[in-house]
């Protein structure tokens, strides 16, 4: 790791950092703040693929999962008004999906990063995006995995409801999960703007100068 991958370092351990903190504040219904600031982990680890390799990028998501379990062991010593704000199943959630759908993410830009310069972003983005969904919430919520930590209370998570309000009825964690991935999946399409950005910036840099 080199000085200039610490810009990645730094944006993504401030990113991590955001949404432990945003994730405790309500946005509406069914969203957290946090879920407008998390996507933008996906920004940047496809920003060190393209400029510096898939290397740098798993060292950037390594560097970012360690801050991440950081702020999980400093939030499971904080009492809310309903226990610790982490428990270990979200910990263990946060972390797991943090990592599976970050390293995914790099394989599959990988596969794709000499196509279309939006390609390679944009699939990548999405489908680390729905891993992630799908693996914290499950592991965080669902009853089916209630054996991970017995003596945390999650039926209010599996309470049956109208998905978002107004679909078929589903455990409480579907909608939530449901409307985290939707603001994934547009972010992961506004996102190519500062990705095109960016990379059009640098790779202005790296022309030889007459």
């Amino acid at each position: 790791m080199t000085r200039k991958h610490l810009p990645g370092i730094f944006a993504m351990a401030a990113i991590v950092v955001a949404s432990n903190i945003l994730v405790q504040f309500l946005f509406g219904e069914w969203l957290t703040w946090g879920a407008f600031t998390y996507p933008l982990a996906f920004l940047v680890t496809d920003l060190m693929n393209r400029i510096y390799g898939a290397g740098p990028a798993r060292r950037v998501i390594f560097a970012g999962f360690v801050v991440g379990v950081l702020c999980s062991l400093i939030g499971t010593q904080i009492q809310g008004e309903f226990g610790p704000l982490v428990t270990f199943r979200i910990a263990l959630a946060s972390g797991t999906a943090f990592l599976i759908a970050q390293m995914l993410d790099v394989s599959i830009f990988n596969a794709l990063r000499n196509g279309t310069w939006w390609r390679a972003p944009l699939v990548s983005s999405i489908i680390g995006a729905s891993v992630d969904t799908l693996l914290f919430f499950t592991i965080a919520f669902s009853s089916v995995l209630i054996f991970l930590e017995p003596a945390n209370d999650v039926s209010w998570a599996n309470e049956a409801r109208p998905m978002l309000g107004f679909g078929p009825i589903a455990p409480l964690w579907v909608s939530l999960a449901v409307a985290d991935l939707g603001v994934k999946l547009s972010l992961a399409l506004i996102a190519l703007v500062p990705f095109r950005a960016i990379v059009s910036r640098w790779q202005q840099r790296q022309e030889p100068q007459h």
